[in-house]
């Protein structure tokens, strides 16, 4: 196998949180112009580390060396300085500004330092946007109007503005369609050749061992394995991970499904300029159902369900709970009648971060604690702590600032608000969006559990395996539209593909069209 030089390394490294050993004496190579994985569960010190090389966070105790000679960065600025980018696992982008704006913040193009060269910046994120085969993002648009996935593209457009030497990319692809994964692929390729050495971190393993090098695989803090990619399967990096055998999440076993229990009908979000963004779709689900959307980004799978949640005032047509229509228009009277989501965006639309994680928990049911204008702390914090155990949440302590948890036991908070408010329907967005084998066995353990007690879910995600292995009945949509839908059991992953594919939604005449007609 052909060697790398190290570039970067770290001895003896230590970071100690109140509460928390977050890395135990690790020792961690980087490999230059190669892709150096870095696994292990949420929580096992994966981001922190690379924080530390990031500079974001300092080492508590240890060494770290760059090229052979020792440095501690005590900012980010120091990192990026010495040729160091990282684009983080929770988006640090500004909604406000432009697209060229994000990607060069902190670091403007001026003309003699008087003003900002934009017309230069507007050039150089278009050829950015190119090389990301993204170049139909407008570089003026406001970031805020772009949907999740493309936000994760602009954060990866930023750091390869940078033209850094190490490039950290945390969890790149969560967000991203099958085919932004390949174009991001080919992108790292590239890098490689010109002797860039990548840390690429993901829970999708398929994907580290097609791009992985080399691999660093942690389990709560210590470094469990270490070595180069070759001969590595998906079974051995499982077994470092977790110390055992992988930990699967298909279905157990087929019950029989209640009544319907939420039904859509003819719903439509018209789109700026014309057309629509959800085109007439209806669906829905039974008690005791798991119904998978699949879908790629841009599908309308997101805004159908923030229709569902009155997030749009110029929505139309009609939904109901166990068979009654549902005429309140805000979100907290769609939660009292039921229905609750778990939003694809956990930071910006999950949780509050400068709350700790019991507050964050109980968010959304604090009237289950409160009598006349007192509220029970003690009864709120019995409860929060029956979800941490329920959840398997790894925490310090309930009183800790949720921002203080790894990404996916911020997800886990996530799902606990929506099932403390006892909904008979759970949307959930990408809900293994962030998170490792483990937790997402566990997820989907609680979501088969609830709808043993009769609670209908419906699923939206972009990862086959998943929606094939966790889903009762799949519908998959295109173009703002319904394209297919498929029993779990008989449907095949080209079945869904082809369906998925913009463009092949068959045009249908809407009820008033019928009407005409």
């Amino acid at each position: 196998m052909e060697t790398h030089e190290i570039g970067l390394t770290i001895r003896d490294g230590v970071k100690v949180y109140p509460g928390t050993i977050a890395l135990n004496h690790v020792d961690f190579d980087l490999h230059m112009g190669a892709v150096n994985v870095l696994v292990g569960e949420n929580g096992a010190g994966k981001s922190t580390m690379m924080k530390i090389v990031a500079g974001v966070e300092p080492l508590t105790s240890g060494a770290m060396e760059l090229f052979g000679k020792p440095v501690r960065f005590h900012n980010k600025n120091q990192a990026e300085a010495a040729g160091i980018g990282i684009v983080f696992q929770e988006l640090n982008l500004f909604p406000n500004l432009t697209v060229a704006e994000n990607i060069f913040i902190g670091r403007e193009k001026t003309r003699m330092g008087i003003d900002i060269d934009r017309d230069y910046q507007r050039a150089e994120t278009r050829k950015i946007l190119k090389r990301l085969e993204h170049e139909d993002i407008d570089p003026d648009t406001p970031l805020g109007d772009l949907r999740i996935g493309q936000q994760q593209i602009i954060e990866i457009a930023k750091s390869l503005a940078q033209s850094a030497r190490i490039l950290i990319l945390d969890e790149p692809t969560s967000a991203l369609s099958a085919a932004e994964v390949d174009i991001l692929f080919r992108v790292i390729r590239d890098l490689k050749a010109d002797g860039v050495g990548i840390v690429y971190i993901s829970h999708r393993l398929e994907e580290l061992v097609r791009i992985g090098d080399y691999i660093t695989v942690l389990r709560d803090g210590l470094v469990t394995g270490a070595r180069s990619m070759e001969g590595i399967d998906v079974g051995w990096i499982v077994k470092n991970m977790i110390g055992g055998a992988s930990k699967d999440f298909p279905k157990t076993e087929v019950q029989a499904f209640g009544a319907e229990i939420f039904r859509a009908e003819d719903i439509t979000l018209p789109r700026m300029g014309g057309g629509y963004l959800v085109d007439h779709i209806s669906m829905s689900v039974r008690a005791g159902e798991i119904l998978g959307v699949y879908g790629l980004m841009g599908a309308g799978r997101s805004e159908f369900f923030e229709c569902v949640m009155a997030q749009h005032p110029s929505s139309g047509g009609k939904f109901f709970v166990e068979g009654k229509e549902v005429r309140e228009r805000s979100v907290a009277g769609r939660i009292n009648r039921g229905i609750a989501l778990i939003p694809e965006n956990r930071k910006q639309d999950g949780l509050i971060e400068i709350l700790s994680i019991r507050e964050n928990i109980t968010l959304s049911s604090l009237k289950d604690f409160t009598r006349i204008f007192h509220m029970s702390l003690a009864k709120e914090a019995r409860a929060a702590a029956e979800y941490v155990r329920k959840l398997s949440i790894k925490i310090a302590s309930l009183e800790n600032p949720v921002s203080s948890l790894s990404g996916g036991n911020q997800q886990k908070v996530v799902v606990s608000k929506a099932l403390m408010t006892n909904p008979k329907v759970l949307l959930m967005d990408e809900p293994s969006r962030g998170i490792d084998i483990g937790a997402k066995a566990e997820m989907f353990r609680t979501m088969r559990a609830l709808t043993a007690q009769g609670l209908g879910i419906i699923f939206i995600t972009s990862d086959l395996e998943e929606v094939m292995a966790l889903s009762d009945r799949i519908i998959v949509m295109a173009d703002g539209r319904i394209s297919g839908e498929f029993d779990a059991g008989a449907v095949t992953s080209e079945d869904l593909v082809a369906a998925s594919t913009p463009g092949r939604t068959e045009e249908k005449e809407t009820p008033l069209e019928e009407a005409a007609s």
